[in-house]
């Protein structure tokens, strides 16, 4: 089977784990795997199942826009008002992956909040031109960023 098609192992927001544990430290991460914190002393692992992965290049099922993936939610975590704007019969799920993009369409750049159900894997192997992607990727390869992280 396709990696990129394989349900992914995704890491948690970094600033919201420095957050709730003031003091922990990263000790590895793999985003194709997993992500390895200690906390006070213990190791915790976080996992989640997500289709697609940190720095995939990725299109919309229905509208036409691509993107590349820059972070993950394990579920929707969003405003009620944004939920409720989206017209009841074109309502995604709740309970699944829910990712930021940096996005573009031929008009335009943006961020966009897309369920998972909504999308699909772009094999175009054209990289996007999203003025933003230089604060959180590196080199663009085989259809997919590489991760930049800059740590403080």
């Amino acid at each position: 089977m396709n990696p990129r098609l394989r349900h992914k192992v995704y890491w948690a927001r970094i600033d919201l784990v420095y957050r709730l544990f003031p003091t922990f430290r990263l000790t590895g991460v793999d985003i194709r795997g997993e992500a390895r914190i200690v906390v006070n002393g213990g190791t915790a692992m976080l996992k989640t199942r997500a289709r697609y992965q940190l720095g995939q290049v990725v299109r919309h099922r229905k509208h036409p826009f691509r993107g590349v993936v820059f972070d993950v939610d394990p579920e929707f975590s969003n405003t009620n008002d944004w939920y409720e704007a989206i017209p009841e019969d074109s309502r995604p799920r709740k309970d699944q992956p829910f990712y930021h993009l940096l996005a573009e369409n031929d008009e335009s750049y943006y961020v966009a909040y897309v369920s998972e159900q909504n999308l699909v894997a772009d094999y175009s192997g054209e990289p996007v031109r999203h003025p933003d992607l230089e604060e959180f990727f590196g080199g663009f390869q085989d259809g997919q960023y590489e991760m930049y992280v800059q740590y403080n």
